[in-house]
């Protein structure tokens, strides 16, 4: 070899040195965070949006170039099902390379998982369901909820159809831990409004045929048929109402904000109420910044309702990560002092057992395809009416 070759060889050797410092140099960390939610079943496209939402954070974070760690997103699907749900927070849980996560819209998921997310030290935040008992009914340090919960959806959605001047509604709701809690806060709140509970109908989860139930419910003519559940059911209801020449308002819940209520029931879903805790996600603080990221990322479903709160939850997680590093206990800690927090969805402030105090409800009615605020709309002007509105 001549004396150029070898210094070249020497000059191209130390390059590939210097190099691989640089890069071990700029390597991070990797850091595992988890998502589950039901990606396939009825309620989908609700745990899409969600995983979309959650995985947006983290593409973010990743890009930030001040992020201390590297964060690798690992996503289990629970199905809506208990059952499965429990499965997947076992595994998930089980696996101490996964440090913390965003779990569940199902709020049967949420309730039958907290034991296995206590047991295994394993922080989670909720980011969908609203069953009050996923945090209070146990006061696990592991368990931490962004949205809020059914008791204010149920007050508002009282308030909202007695100040129009209903004063009879009959109830149905899924058999679940969710649709027996709508059930009971709804009554609850109706009641002390001076409202009227004509009729009570528990339905499962899995049920097609209402005939029997809304041929009972006809006779009963009610001007509200207030349902507890979520939107597979409630396609089928409303459906079936109209078959049966039931003129009654529906009125659901959060469980039914989905663009899938809207497109399965086409024109049928019209005059349709809903109530959801948070701002619109276009109104929320940091609503805009959530919907051009997302947009940008061309997902092939949209947000979603609780969308936003997903996005929230993991970006709290990965805030905490990067304070106190990818420890679980750590982390625990860390989300028991948030208080007042910035995120998009408003400040966030965790009580005593990690609920976050969401005041703001939203009253929505489907308008020309849409979920609406109630107070923009033209039922609320007057310009339209709901059956039986006068």
């Amino acid at each position: 070899m001549s004396r150029i070759a070898r210094q070249l060889s020497f000059i191209f050797a130390s390059a590939l040195f210097v190099g691989a410092l640089v890069a071990t140099a700029q390597a991070k960390d990797k850091v595992k965070v988890g998502f589950i939610g039901p990606l396939t079943g009825g309620v989908s496209a609700n745990g899409l949006g969600g995983r979309n939402s959650a995985d947006l954070a983290v593409k973010l974070r990743n890009a930030d170039a001040k992020a201390k760690y590297e964060y690798e997103f690992v996503v289990l699907d629970d199905e809506c099902k208990p059952n499965v749900a429990v499965q997947v927070a076992t595994k998930m849980a089980a696996d101490k390379e996964i440090v913390a996560a965003a779990t569940h819209y199902c709020s049967a998921t949420a309730i039958a998982t907290v034991d296995v997310y206590h047991k295994f030290g394993f922080p989670i935040i909720v980011w969908g369901a609203v069953l009050p008992d996923i945090t209070y009914r146990a006061k696990y340090a592991e368990v931490h909820r962004v949205n809020g919960t059914m008791i204010n959806q149920n007050d508002a959605n009282a308030e909202l159809i007695s100040k129009i001047g209903f004063k009879n509604v009959v109830v149905i709701h899924d058999t679940t831990d969710y649709g027996k809690g709508h059930n009971e806060y709804f009554s609850k709140a109706f009641a002390k409004l001076g409202g009227k509970i004509v009729g009570t109908f528990g339905v499962t989860a899995d049920q097609q045929d209402f005939t029997a139930e809304l041929t009972q419910i006809k006779a009963l003519n009610p001007e509200v048929i207030y349902f507890g559940g979520l939107t597979p059911i409630g396609v089928r209801i409303r459906s079936q109402m109209d078959k049966l020449g039931i003129k009654a308002v529906f009125d659901g819940t959060s469980g039914i904000v989905s663009d899938a209520f809207i497109q399965g029931l086409g024109p049928l879903a019209e005059g349709s109420l809903a109530f959801r805790e948070g701002a619109p996600t276009e109104k929320l603080p940091g609503g805009k910044f959530f919907m051009e990221n997302y947009a940008a990322q061309k997902y092939d479903n949209p947000p979603e309702a609780y969308g936003a709160f997903s996005f929230a939850a993991m970006d709290l997680i990965l805030d905490s990560i990067e304070k106190v590093g990818p420890d679980r206990k750590k982390v625990i800690e860390e989300l028991a002092n948030v208080t007042e927090r910035d995120s998009i969805v408003g400040k966030v402030t965790f009580d005593d057992h990690g609920q976050n105090t969401v005041a703001v409800i939203t009253k929505y009615v489907v308008q020309d395809g849409k979920f609406v605020e109630w107070d923009d709309s033209e039922y609320a002007t007057g310009k339209r009416k709901l059956p039986g509105q006068k």
